[in-house]
């Protein structure tokens, strides 16, 4: 369900350059982030990397070559 949300304006400037960066648009870039300090706040011990790693494999869609039957 998408329901509206006020932002500070210095946070959807800086989502709105980071989106056109990395190819998202500004909600899936604020989304993006919110997923990485829900991470990093769950397991304080992991590196962003890690953090990032994880995040690219909820991402990536079954490839099919570990198909068991």
């Amino acid at each position: 369900m998408a329901i509206n949300v006020k932002l500070p304006e210095k946070l959807v400037e800086s989502a709105k350059h980071h989106a056109a960066i990395e190819h998202r648009s500004v909600p899936k870039q604020i989304e993006y982030w919110s997923q990485i300090g829900k991470i990093a706040a769950e397991n304080p011990d992991l590196p962003f990397s890690v953090i990032r790693d994880i995040l690219i494999a909820d991402q990536e869609e079954a490839s099919g070559e570990y198909r068991f039957g």
